[in-house]
């Protein structure tokens, strides 16, 4: 049923692309992509580190609560469905603060904080015994997601032009994320299994580092564009 409804909403949508873009000899190709290997590289750097924290801070975090924190499930559950309902709900909230402050800032302000309350973030949930107080760290810890996922679609976007546009964002999107928002769980109950479950905060606080540095080196740019 979705289906059918994402199909008649596309088929009222004009085509975001021209003839003349479309009919380029580089459009669609790894040529035309590798002219743009600089924007393919920032996205992977992008992506990284905002699907691994992501991962972490959503689908990762129930089984932190239950394992690491000793919650019964059902609490933790609702913590995150809680949680979950709320950052959904943020994310034109922030959107729309980027469209104020740009995207380079949005992502500076990504990197840096994920890179400085991560750790202290995931070390306070370690021995968290309050629902609401659990409930408000993942908030925080979200809150900070929200200014890479409010804005990622569009970010990435606006790095390629309109006849590489779609192989360089999918094709660096889907990369990153298998690799590393992918493996997120992975990584964590490994190091968990072998007593080093902090290397794991280390490991997210890293790749928040990688994203900051990355959105250094974006274009002061991104307020009001048009693609």
């Amino acid at each position: 049923m979705l289906a059918v409804v994402a199909l008649w909403l596309r088929r009222q949508l004009d085509e975001t692309s021209q003839q003349e873009t479309r009919a380029l000899k580089e459009a669609g190709s790894l040529k035309g992509l590798w002219r743009n290997r600089r924007a393919f590289i920032m996205v992977l750097g992008f992506t990284a580190a905002g699907s691994l924290c992501f991962y972490t801070f959503t689908t990762y975090m129930q089984k932190y609560l239950v394992n690491t924190a000793g919650m019964h499930a059902n609490v933790a559950s609702g913590i995150m469905t809680a949680a979950l309902f709320v950052f959904m709900l943020i994310q034109p909230l922030i959107g729309a603060l980027s469209d104020k402050i740009g995207r380079r800032t949005s992502m500076l302000c990504f990197g840096s904080l994920a890179a400085i309350f991560t750790v202290p973030i995931l070390s306070a949930l370690q021995n968290v015994s309050s629902p609401y107080a659990a409930f408000g760290l993942v908030m925080c810890a979200l809150m900070i997601v929200s200014f890479y996922t409010s804005i990622s679609g569009i970010l990435k976007a606006e790095m390629f032009p309109a006849q590489v546009r779609a192989l360089g964002v999918g094709l660096s999107y889907a990369v990153a994320n298998a690799i590393f928002g992918g493996s997120a769980e992975y990584v964590a109950l490994s190091l968990k299994s072998i007593g080093m479950e902090t290397a794991f905060f280390w490991y997210v606080t890293l790749m928040a580092v990688v994203a900051f540095l990355v959105s250094l080196m974006l274009h002061r740019k991104g307020k009001g564009m048009r693609l």
